[in-house]
């Protein structure tokens, strides 16, 4: 293939000569999926003394909180299906088929969340106490085998939530301990419970917590000691498992200590490695890399297929002597959303998946909840819920907004989006959503000026959760645009003609956005936000609806202008109305949208903020710095950000099918002069690699999962790619060619010689 000219210069021909460029400069990301490095691991040194700085453990239905101090370590247990699903007390049961949403907000709604039932139920904990003269201190947790370490004076503790049998396994190396204890949940008293019944046998020893309407729980643990270790067996259980909880448990803790730590942690191991090998993401600030992975690793353990899906604190339920804080539950006010934001990028699917096939298992709850308090056909999820799918109440603005249904259908579309399966699409999305929708077109109605107008509207979070808002506030105007140009789309891709002329209709029926003089978002017809504000109600069309874009129309960057100054300035995080109303999610939330409008600077900013002060010492998000009040889905709002500065792949025009256009590295601040990452997921279904060196792009590849066009943005600074092959074209600002499904695009660009200036 090379050709020798008489002088013996080398002609390298164009097709061999592309190929080993773009070799070399991808070389170093083969194979680059891998687990974290030890030197990303979460290490905190001993003591802790608060579960909120505690090592997370966990395999989607059971978790742990691993801490300690001196001589005691505790291990505080967790499982997602442990719920009382008795009604309030205070408004009576089923109150909301009464309390009509028409009617307005009524008291029996604040009444019904403050009942202490139903709740979340939390598990107690392992307490072990060590050896005389042994004392922890340090403590670790191995990203890549999912492992808890406790580092003593002589040998140490280890531990795991096995990610393919229902148990927890302890090792503890050097002396063995002087002795274990489980606590029982005393909390569990305010709910009227009888106080668990405790036993023990030879080495197994055991509680049995007794609930109602026959409903029990058994935490046990069995010991073994031998060959210089100390081995311990944990198994929850449930009558959910069977009739008898307690010989279920025993016998699964017997059938892992004969089994042993190191036979059952290969398997392990392996479904970890299996995870992290979807995707990974280098950048080159080591705080929030560390943080990245720290909160992908939440997907893992928190979020399994089959399991329930992650509430509020996902398996990790404070462990402060309290029922769970805001009854552990599924707050659909962003809490939900935002949790389940960032799996779609990193691949992790099945993770992502626990959701939306729990949304998809009560559709029949919801659709009675829909037509019991709603008054119409379709679906609708309560703004706050239990496992079960039942209302909770609370905060009328949010508890019970219709429009939180459609966010949630959001979440079927985006899964489409990224895997583009449209076997999904056809038995799972289009369904769920079309259902949704349904709910939406049966409660608006024609205003005066004939745009269609819900009752009531409210902007979650504002003003003190009220409904003083005109309806419709741009929040509930962009939950409801987003779902209906989603199933337009959606609609258009099945062939269901009839459905997308409804669809088209709904949208164009509800009007514009509301905005002031200078195209500023409001929250409604008349009231601009003028105080600092923890939720992006208003600008919700920005991110993650993607309806107001920095590709679409003049008139949208005019919108993202004069909108954005209030959220996000240089050098003044929270814009003109500052933080002050502000809790751990609005910042990382605040990071997307400056990176989806392509302020990369203001995205690094509010990155740091969150992650150096609304962080616990082990990564989770606190809403107030210090409170120990946590809840998940800042940290999920941080992971998609990075994501989000690496790599868009939305559409220009939404609504219209097969129009996604791919970003690389869209949004990267001055500071991070080398970046990459593999495989990556976009819009299309497209597996999308890339590296950055000396602030520039120097190469890049995108795999095609089905046969289709991919578009790619031309943000290369004015340098032509190298491509590995023939076919590609430039049309306007993108470069453009068909893929067959499993075919790559490869390109390289030469590296600079510096750093160019800021």
């Amino acid at each position: 293939m090379l050709q020798c000219l008489t002088n013996k210069t080398w002609i390298v021909p164009h097709a061999v000569m592309i190929l080993l460029l773009s070799t070399a400069r991808g070389a170093d990301l083969a194979g680059c999926a891998q687990p974290p490095p030890a030197e990303q691991n979460l290490v905190v040194a001993a003591p802790i003394k608060v579960w909120g700085d505690a090592i997370p453990l966990g395999n989607g239905l059971t978790g742990g909180l691993l801490w300690g101090e001196g001589s005691l370590i505790r291990l505080s247990l967790d499982r997602g299906d442990l719920w009382d699903e008795r009604p309030a007390k205070a408004p009576g049961k089923e109150w909301w088929k009464r309390d009509t949403w028409a009617k307005g907000p009524a008291d029996s709604w604040d009444s019904a969340y403050r009942d202490l039932y139903p709740s979340k139920l939390p598990a107690g904990r392992i307490e072990i106490t060590l050896a005389p003269g042994q004392t922890v201190k340090q403590f670790e947790l191995n990203l890549a085998s999912a492992e808890g370490i406790a580092r003593l004076d002589q040998g140490e503790l280890k531990a795991f939530f096995s990610a393919t049998a229902p148990v927890a396994m302890l090792r503890i190396t050097g002396a063995a301990p002087a002795g274990f204890v489980i606590q029982p949940p005393t909390a569990i008293a305010k709910l009227g419970y009888p106080k668990a019944q405790s036993g023990r046998e030879g080495e197994a020893f055991w509680y049995i917590q007794e609930g109602v309407d026959g409903f029990k729980y058994c935490v046990c643990a069995e010991t073994r000691k031998g060959n210089g270790e100390t081995l311990l067996a944990i198994a929850i259980t449930s009558t959910v498992d069977g009739a008898d909880p307690l010989a279920l448990a025993r016998q699964r803790c017997s059938d892992a200590i004969h089994k042993g730590y190191a036979a059952l942690l290969k398997p392990h191991q392996t479904w970890w490695t299996t995870f992290w090998g979807k995707s990974s993401v280098t950048i080159p600030e080591d705080k929030l890399q560390r943080h990245y992975q720290f909160v992908r690793y939440l997907y893992g353990s928190g979020s399994r297929l089959g399991q329930p899906p992650m509430p509020l604190q996902g398996v990790w339920t404070a462990d402060n002597g309290n029922l769970p804080p805001w009854k552990g539950d599924y707050h659909n006010d962003l809490n939900t959303q935002t949790t389940y934001i960032g799996y779609q990028a990193a691949g992790n699917f099945d993770e992502g998946n626990a959701w939306l096939d729990y949304l998809w298992r009560l559709r029949p709850t919801w659709q009675a909840f829909a037509r019991d308090f709603y008054g119409t056909e379709g679906l609708a999820t309560p703004g706050t819920m239990t496992l079960a799918g039942q209302p909770l109440g609370g905060w009328g603005a949010y508890s019970l907004s219709p429009t939180m249904t459609a966010w949630n259908a959001h979440l079927f579309y985006l899964h489409w989006l990224y895997t583009s399966d449209d076997t999904f699409l056809r038995d799972r999305a289009y369904p769920w959503c079309r259902d949704a929708a349904l709910c939406m077109k049966g409660l608006l109605k024609p205003g005066k000026d004939g745009i269609l107008v819900l009752p009531l509207s409210s902007s979650p979070e504002i003003k003190g959760n009220y409904y003083g808002l005109q309806p419709n506030c741009n929040y509930d105007i962009g939950c409801l645009k987003m779902l209906f140009v989603a199933l337009a789309e959606m609609g258009t891709v099945l062939g269901k003609t009839d459905d997308v002329k409804m669809w088209r209709e709904l949208d164009k029926g509800l009007g514009d956005h509301h905005v002031g003089p200078d195209g500023e978002l409001w929250l409604d017809a008349k009231i601009p936000l003028r105080e600092s504000h923890r939720h992006q109600s208003n600008i919700i069309a920005f991110h993650p609806f993607n309806l107001i874009t920095i590709d679409g129309s003049d008139t949208d960057r005019q919108r993202i202008a004069a909108s954005m100054p209030w959220w996000s300035l240089p050098g003044k995080p929270g814009g003109k109305l500052g933080t002050r109303g502000w809790v751990g999610f609005s910042f990382p939330w605040v990071a997307c949208a400056c990176a989806r409008t392509g302020d990369a600077e203001g995205a690094l900013q509010h990155l740091q903020i969150f992650e150096s002060r609304y962080t616990t010492r082990n990564g989770f998000n606190e809403n107030w710095p210090g409170a120990y009040c946590f809840t998940l889905e800042a940290n999920f709002l941080a992971m998609q950000a990075i994501n989000e500065m690496l790599l868009q792949s939305w559409s220009p025009t939404p609504g219209t099918p097969d129009t996604g256009v791919i970003r690389i590295f869209p949004a990267m601040p001055w500071s991070w002069h080398e970046a990459s990452f593999c495989e990556l997921r976009a819009e299309g279904g497209y597996k999308v690699s890339a590296k950055r060196e000396n602030n520039t792009t120097t190469w890049f590849k995108i795999v095609a999962s089905k046969r289709g066009i991919v578009r790619i943005r031309d943000n290369f600074g004015g340098r032509i790619p190298k491509w590995n092959v023939s076919g590609v074209k430039k049309n306007g600002i993108n470069y453009e060619i068909e893929l067959k499904k499993g075919r790559a695009v490869e390109a390289a660009f030469d590296k600079p010689s510096a750093v160019p200036a800021p």
